[in-house]
């Protein structure tokens, strides 16, 4: 049963919380927000990597509190765009938000925020459903709700490059791919098809046979190491020796998907 929209003003405005305080603001009502369950969690994880990676995007945040009125209080689980890097509660809403949901969400709660975000300006939400039939529930200020299941393409024109696939926003092994496509567009190459296809162009001009294999090593190293760069990840003065040195195509392979994702430089290397 849907909960009437509360039109009398709460007690309480965002200047009046603090950073890890467990509420959002609703019309100046607290809202309760719980800890996250293992399988949210994970998800959330996913999507905003995979998010973080396009592009077009300068700035992601994760929980990030926004607060476009001074009775409303409202945190993503992931924003994309106008995310800042001082302190406080930002101003305004993010373009792109999206929501995770699993067992126990309080659904009056959900169409609450949904409308709050839309109406102050958020251009899409992406519910992200995670019990039952995954699918993603797609609202927008001036379309009727609409969904997107398993196999279907995701678009946010003018806030993503990419469309992403729904398996993206929460399975690591969709993800996977999606992020090194966006990893490497970022380094100026299209796919990874076009990493190998430059290895192989340098190896032809060397004129030689033995040009073609060091000339894809040697392309392949530079996308692990420009791809770990675009992520943040160092690398310490062996490892990067080590991806230099290696001259196994398919090994270098293996690194470069590995860097999509891993969580350090270590993990790169790990055997899996």
């Amino acid at each position: 049963m849907s909960r009437p929209w509360r039109n009398d003003r709460g007690p309480f405005s965002a200047d009046q919380l603090r950073s890890g305080d467990p509420y959002e603001l609703s019309n100046g009502h607290a809202v309760e927000c719980l800890p996250t369950g293992g399988r949210g969690s994970s998800a959330n994880a996913v999507g905003a990597s995979v998010l973080r990676s396009d592009p077009d995007v300068e700035s992601l945040g994760v929980d990030t509190g926004y607060s476009p009125e001074p009775g409303t209080l409202r945190a993503p689980d992931v924003a994309v765009g106008n995310v800042s890097d001082e302190p406080g509660w930002v101003e305004g809403v993010p373009p792109l938000a999206v929501e995770y949901v699993d067992r126990g969400q309080d659904e009056a709660d959900l169409r609450d925020k949904i409308r709050e975000l839309l109406a102050a300006g958020t251009q899409l939400i992406w519910v992200v459903r995670l019990e039952g039939p995954h699918r993603v529930e797609i609202h927008s200020p001036d379309a009727p709700r609409r969904f997107a299941d398993p196999g279907d393409l995701l678009e946010a024109p003018g806030i993503l490059r990419n469309p992403v696939p729904v398996e993206a926003l929460y399975d690591w092994r969709a993800a996977e791919g999606v992020t090194l496509r966006n990893l490497l567009q970022k380094q100026g190459y299209a796919d990874l098809d076009a990493v190998l296809a430059e290895g192989r162009s340098e190896g032809l001009a060397e004129g030689r046979s033995e040009g073609l294999a060091e000339g894809k090593a040697q392309g392949l190293a530079n996308s692990i190491l420009s791809v770990l760069e675009a992520r943040k990840v160092d690398l310490n003065g062996n490892q990067r020796t080590r991806i230099r040195s290696c001259t196994d195509p398919i090994q270098l392979e293996a690194w470069l998907r590995r860097a999509a994702v891993a969580p350090s430089a270590e993990a790169v290397f790990e055997e899996t």
